[in-house]
């Protein structure tokens, strides 16, 4: 293939068009000769700075939406948007296996992982051969492979889906975040299904206002370099959702869920409990039984979410239940430590004020004696959720521990000043520790037989990021360790 059949919406020079493409990347350390690099603006970096290490180790041509650099010798092509030309690049490079692949985006602010595992159960219940694309982890068929951000780049998408399609596989689910829509990391592919969670305030240091932040999540119902979805399956309870009506232009197929008498899939009589939750879901004149190890109402939603992704799939409401209740739950999503203890130790990755209020709300839920609550905000961050998150802990808890979650290049002493204005607003208990691991040991400490303790913000993640380092830390092996410290066994291990 050659650069002007991968690049034909761009003016080229005779002589860079017909040179033959082996591959593309945009990480100059992994060209080999033959490629072509794409060079992307950064925060921090300018990626023309490695277009020379680019061309040294091979690359036939540079695309970039920045200009050519003084000097330089290689081919040049200067488009209009760097990564929406790598996707469409990518895509056309791979054969469009996004067209061979039926493809489910989620996008929202909470619940876009454990609604991903949920679908990803149900198409392997289903007997699909699956990809699921997210947060925690990439998986590909029986592969599993780290996540180095929510929604990878375009390229790496195409590559995943390509791979695939070789061995067989019918059907990928991905979350999709809003920084890349706006980026265009998700641009040119075509969804089969997008599924909207929810929206709360959140990385307003990137989108600046709510209503941004809701263009780059609406893009997803709306097509970006692509037609709309076939199916969206929004939440109905939600104000943002309910603005998504008109997003796919007539044509989109729009499958409201939600607990609203005019969502058409609803729950009935739930009961939830620490083993789980038992309902019925209603969709028209359909019912059927959902058994879910997952706890809590915001869990309602996301199975609804998934049973519609199901849906949108044709598949029976025995393979849609099936695949629900064999998800035995997400890492770090309201994951219990668990080492025989006389309270609840839960970890839990909220790290937004609506994430937590969901949290400690199932926590009460759960009717514990008390609820102590230990969790931090991110630094480099939006800071106007500091307080936010701090008023929450502090009105619903019966004490708080305000500690450090990754501060960054920030001060943690001033991020947890920040929280300390909401959490001032209500006269809880409270105690404020930096030492992330030092919380964890107090608040276990401080438990009596019948409470609970949450530990969030972090939840699945396995360091902890400094000015300076990044050190391993993950909350539920601290958890455990406190425990275990403390005396406490799980009886099998006594």
């Amino acid at each position: 293939m050659t650069i002007g059949e991968l690049l034909s919406e761009s003016a080229l020079t005779e002589g860079a068009a017909s040179a033959e493409v082996r591959g593309l990347e945009y990480d100059s350390r992994k060209v080999e000769p033959g490629f072509v690099f794409f060079a992307f603006p950064g925060a921090r970096v300018d990626g023309r700075e490695f277009a020379a290490q680019a061309v040294a180790r091979g690359a036939v041509a540079v695309v970039s939406e920045l200009p050519k650099p003084e000097g330089f010798d290689a081919p040049w092509i200067q488009v209009a948007h760097g990564r929406q030309a790598l996707a469409s690049a990518a895509r056309k490079f791979y054969g469009n296996p996004d067209e061979k692949i039926a493809l489910t985006g989620i996008t929202g602010t909470n619940g876009k992982t454990t609604t991903s595992f949920l679908i990803d159960s149900i198409l392997r219940a289903a007997g699909k051969t699956t990809a699921l694309v997210g947060t925690i982890e990439y998986r590909l068929g029986p592969e599993t492979l780290p996540a180095p951000n929510t929604t990878p780049e375009s390229l790496d998408i195409e590559r995943i889906l390509a791979r695939l399609n070789t061995i067989g596989g019918t059907h990928a689910t991905m979350e999709i975040s809003s920084h890349a829509l706006a980026l265009g990391r998700a641009y040119a592919l075509q969804f089969h299904t997008a599924v909207f969670t929810n929206l709360t305030r959140d990385h307003l240091d990137f989108h600046h206002t709510m209503e941004e932040y809701f263009a780059a999540k609406r893009l997803l119902f709306s097509g970006s370099g692509a037609p709309p979805p076939r199916y969206a399956v929004i939440n109905r309870d939600d104000e943002w959702g309910r603005k998504l009506q008109s997003a796919g232009q007539g044509q989109t197929e729009v499958l409201w869920y939600g607990f609203s008498a005019d969502a058409r899939l609803k729950p009935r009589h739930i009961h939830s409990s620490f083993n789980g939750l038992r309902f019925e879901v209603a969709h028209d004149k359909i019912r059927f039984p959902i058994h879910s190890p997952l706890i809590g109402k915001i869990n309602v939603y996301n199975i609804l979410a998934a049973c519609g992704a199901g849906m949108t799939f044709q598949l029976p409401p025995e393979t849609i239940a099936a695949g629900i209740a064999a998800c035995p739950g997400v890492p770090g999503r309201f994951e219990r430590v668990d080492e025989g203890q006389a309270f609840a130790v839960v970890v839990d990755y909220s790290h937004t004020d609506d994430a937590l209020k969901n949290a400690i709300q199932v926590a009460r839920n759960l009717n514990p004696k008390r609820v102590i609550t230990v969790f931090g905000c991110g630094g480099d961050r939006d800071r106007t959720k500091r307080p936010l998150m701090g008023q929450v802990a502090a009105e619903l808890s019966d004490a708080v521990i305000v500690t450090s979650d990754n501060p960054r290049s920030e001060d943690p002493l001033q991020i947890i000043n920040d929280v300390m204005v909401g959490v001032r607003r209500f006269d809880t208990k409270t105690i404020v520790e930096p030492d992330r691991s030092a919380a964890i040991h107090q608040a276990i400490r401080m438990a009596n037989a019948g409470d609970l303790v949450l530990i969030a913000g972090k939840g699945h993640e396995s360091y902890q990021i400094f000015r300076d380092r990044t050190i391993h830390f993950d909350d539920r092996e601290v958890a455990r360790e406190a425990l275990r410290g403390f005396g406490y066994r799980k009886k099998e291990e006594a």
